[in-house]
């Protein structure tokens, strides 16, 4: 499936759009537009369209920075290459309140599907993640940010608290 991003420099919309693919490990060709006169009438003749981003995937054209749309898009072309990390998480200073303790930061892991990444990384329900791939986890949306990242073949190097102890877990996926 090819995938084509028309952008302009100074456009925040179409960095965050590349750095999604990136991340995805989708590949794509860019074209800054304000550079390049012949895909800048390309990009208006399949969109109808001045404004960027315009990302085509196969011949589906995505106005603007469309994140559901493009996973969407992926999905269908299987050029979306995510894990599945096979566990249900909250965040974990909402579970700590809900229960009159200590706040605690970085994302509760409530279950683990047998026979899934987060079981052979090593995670238990009631694990709390607070560090994966040296990134700090406040929450349950740092955590799903940080798993999203990766691809197949990925080093995933995750710390957690399992009652009073820390624990450092490490896989390649």
């Amino acid at each position: 499936m090819n995938v084509v991003v028309y952008t302009t420099p100074t456009c925040s919309y179409c960095r965050q759009a590349k750095e999604f693919l990136s991340q995805r490990g989708v590949q794509f060709t860019g074209y800054d537009v304000s550079r390049d006169k012949a895909a800048a009438d390309e990009m208006i003749r399949k969109s109808g369209q001045m404004g960027v981003p315009v990302i085509t995937v196969g011949d589906q054209v995505v106005v603007g920075f469309d994140r559901a749309r493009l996973e969407q898009l992926l999905a269908a072309s299987g050029k979306s290459e995510r894990p599945h990390f096979g566990l249900q998480i909250a965040d974990a200073s909402k579970i700590a309140q809900k229960f009159g303790l200590v706040p605690v930061f970085g994302a509760f892991i409530g279950k683990v599907a047998p026979s899934s990444l987060g079981e052979k990384a090593g995670l238990r329900q009631g694990d709390i993640v607070t560090e994966g791939n040296f990134r700090p986890i406040h929450n349950a949306d740092d955590l799903e940010n940080a798993l999203s990242a990766l691809t197949s073949g990925s080093r995933v190097a995750m710390i957690f608290l399992r009652g009073q102890s820390t624990l450092k877990s490490e896989i390649i996926i």
